[in-house]
């Protein structure tokens, strides 16, 4: 990005600007961090600059923050943000829970979330579902994350795009709204996946169907389990927001929140419809089978005399009837093929009442 000029008196140039790296992160664990200025692109920063520029910051008279993104799977990036940066206990907390619901709640000042979101390389996998925990102050914005997220990816396309914002709340409220449009996306993938599933189902295509809308209802039903809190829990925060939060990033983070709830209602609904279409996948396949088992019997009941009389017939002893016979083969033939006609129209007689 361009350098610009910060606005903070005294004039201050941003140390150690450099160029961005296209893969990883540095020795304290930092994947990017950008220094925002209200109205101005925002200046990429590496480590050695960000705790000057806290300090500046703080006392800025200008609207500025710092967005830090640091990689969890950095062995020296945890003990860096204690050594250097003030964040809440909560916070630290977090990032050794186990995966849990989402929740965003308030510690003295700050906001502490931790927010579930599809992997980059999302493949309808339940499993690739990532976190990304987030400390929001007013001056500083910090999420980690161990694996790359798509809608944090998005995030980062917009500030590398040249989008200004005016608060670190408005910066969080856009990362929510690129979340939910990541899920709007996964929705519309999975509608046409069971559009097809459904023509496949009129077609009686069955063994084509099952495992995807299977493992389709899957992947729905994690990510309602692990996002259906989240705009439950901004609800709450707007309810009872900090002191900081303007009334223009109250309005950002209650949009936010209402798309996150309409994205969650249309995953619900699908996840409804995918269910109708295994019930009805089901009731086809029972019938398939009771369809077979009846002609699986049909086929034993009128085998069963020819079974017995050859069975009979074919004992070899003395005193077996019509063995002197010169027609006693095609006399018991016909008596075999009246009695397997009489079993056929019983049969079907009884099936179609």
């Amino acid at each position: 990005m361009s350098s610009i000029a910060l606005p903070i008196a005294p004039p201050f140039t941003a140390p150690s600007i450099h160029a961005e790296s296209l893969y990883g992160s540095d020795g304290s664990g930092l994947i990017w961090g950008y220094y925002f200025v209200r109205g101005q692109p925002a200046q990429l920063v590496d480590s050695s600059a960000v705790v000057a520029l806290l300090t500046r910051v703080d006392h800025a008279s200008t609207d500025a923050f710092l967005w830090l993104h640091y990689s969890l799977a950095n062995a020296g990036c945890e003990r860096w943000l204690h050594e250097h940066l003030s964040l809440p206990e909560a916070f630290y907390e977090s990032l050794h829970e186990r995966t849990s619901a989402t929740r965003l709640e308030q510690e003295d000042d700050t906001l502490v979330a931790v927010i579930h979101d599809v992997m980059f390389d999302f493949t309808f996998d339940a499993s690739a579902v990532s976190t990304v925990n987030l400390s929001v102050g007013p001056r500083l914005l910090v999420s980690a994350r161990l694996r790359p997220l798509r809608s944090l990816d998005r995030l980062r396309a917009a500030v590398k795009a040249g989008r200004t914002f005016r608060s670190s709340s408005e910066l969080l409220a856009h990362l929510l709204h690129d979340q939910a449009l990541v899920l709007a996306d996964i929705i519309r993938q999975s509608t046409i996946r069971v559009d097809g599933i459904e023509d496949k189902l009129l077609s009686n295509r069955i063994s084509l169907s099952r495992s995807e809308l299977s493992s389709l209802r899957r992947v729905l039903v994690r990510l309602q389990r692990l996002l259906a809190p989240e705009p439950a829990a901004l609800f709450r925060l707007l309810s009872r927001p900090p002191k900081w939060l303007t009334g223009d990033d109250l309005q950002d983070l209650r949009e936010a929140a209402e798309e996150f709830s309409a994205a969650i209602v249309d995953s619900a609904a699908l996840a409804e419809r995918i269910r109708l279409l295994q019930e009805e996948l089901a009731a086809q396949i029972n019938e398939q089978t009771n369809r077979s088992v009846f002609t699986l019997t049909i086929v034993t009941v009128l085998a069963l005399p020819i079974n017995i009389v050859a069975g009979l017939f074919g004992m070899n002893v003395e005193g077996i009837p019509f063995s002197g016979h010169p027609q006693a083969f095609f006399l018991i033939v016909a008596i075999l093929a009246a009695m397997t006609a009489l079993f056929i129209y019983l049969a079907f007689r009884r099936h179609s009442e």
